[in-house]
């Protein structure tokens, strides 16, 4: 019940391997040895062997497929699609309004239900892969957000985006806002069973490091990471975080350094949008900017670089913010030198910066 249709391979799969072996009979039937033999189709051995053998007994018939192997799913293919029907409409739909998961003992339910056939929680799990669904973490989306709207919204500002920034010969950059203070994330490690691991931090003083990041990319160009970041200590008349002026800078050094014009996207923070913000942007003719869509933080690549972020300080322990705030830089400049990875968090937006 594991795999698709029963075995281990799917149709198509198992007609290609049978042809690899039909062609292995037509080497042996030329003399050619089975270790050559899986040289040229980069097989083991082992395996190469096998087939000599049963070409030897049973000619080139003996090496065609045997068909699926396991046992036969219960559900044929009818009931399998509308298994899946069901589970697109959700929890909800089926009367689990509490919470928005879908558990092995639910589905077994449901298919007990649906079609009187009742599956043990093993069995639910492979047949849910064999579906194509695994077990995922969610995301969480703002309930406010209007979906139709904004798929209307992000056609047009993303497209939008992309033909300035092709017009412009610019390079386009996303900014986006972070923050980190002395008690950074905790994620699982191992200890003894029953024994709960104890992370010591300091609960003297205070701190917070804040950050300001572009991801910049150009077609053609290696993706960019630049930052800046401000230590906050609590300190009487301390800045508390990005300012107008501050955000100009950050832009500024972007502009030295790509040596070009940015079209800047971020999000509706009313620092963005302050009458302060609009006038050092308009005093700057080589930057265009334009605002994502409210509640919408998952077009933002730069979300991307806070999460990788914030999971590679988890359970850190700092004596101090200075202490904090090298380990956040040091971080951050190993991120600047993966572009690759950077690639990764535009990729994951659905955004594609090619030429149209």
């Amino acid at each position: 019940m594991r795999y698709p249709e029963g075995g281990g391979l799917t149709a198509a799969a198992r007609a290609r391997r049978e042809q690899l072996r039909f062609e292995a009979a037509g080497l042996f039937a030329q003399g050619v040895a089975a270790p050559e033999v899986a040289r040229r189709f980069r097989v083991s051995r082992m395996s190469a062997n096998r087939w000599y053998r049963a070409w030897q007994a049973g000619g080139t018939t003996a090496l065609a497929s045997k068909g699926p192997g396991g046992e036969k799913c219960r559900l044929d293919e009818a009931r399998l699609k509308r298994l899946e029907a069901e589970l697109e409409r959700g929890p909800a739909a089926h009367g689990y309004t509490e919470d928005q998961r879908w558990t092995l003992a639910r589905v077994a339910d449901l298919t007990a239900t649906l079609f009187h056939i009742r599956y043990t929680p093993r069995g639910v799990s492979y047949l849910l892969h064999r579906l194509g669904w695994t077990p995922q973490m969610p995301v969480h989306r703002a309930a406010e957000r209007d979906e139709e709207g904004k798929r209307a919204v992000d056609h047009r500002a993303v497209a939008g985006d992309k033909r300035t920034t092709l017009d412009l010969g610019a390079w386009l950059c996303w900014e986006d806002e972070a923050g980190q203070n002395l008690r950074p994330p905790k994620a699982t490690t191992w200890a003894p069973r029953g024994r709960t691991p104890v992370m010591r931090v300091t609960g003297k003083g205070y701190g917070r490091v804040a950050l300001a990041g572009l991801v910049c990319a150009k077609p053609g160009q290696r993706t960019r990471l630049m930052y800046r970041m401000l230590i906050r200590r609590g300190r009487p008349g301390e800045v508390k975080g990005f300012d107008p002026r501050r955000f100009a800078a950050l832009l500024d050094a972007a502009h030295a350094q790509l040596g070009g014009a940015i079209v800047l996207v971020w999000d509706n923070d009313r620092r963005h949008l302050s009458a302060a913000m609009r006038a050092l942007i308009d005093a700057r003719p080589w930057l265009t900017v334009f605002q994502l869509p409210a509640y919408a933080p998952e077009l933002n690549p730069a979300e991307g670089v806070w999460s990788a972020l914030k999971r590679a300080l988890a359970n850190l322990a700092p004596r101090d913010i200075d202490e904090l705030a090298e380990v956040v830089a040091t971080k951050l400049k190993r991120m600047q030198y993966r572009s690759g990875l950077l690639d990764g968090f535009i990729a994951q937006t659905g955004f594609i910066l090619k030429p149209l």
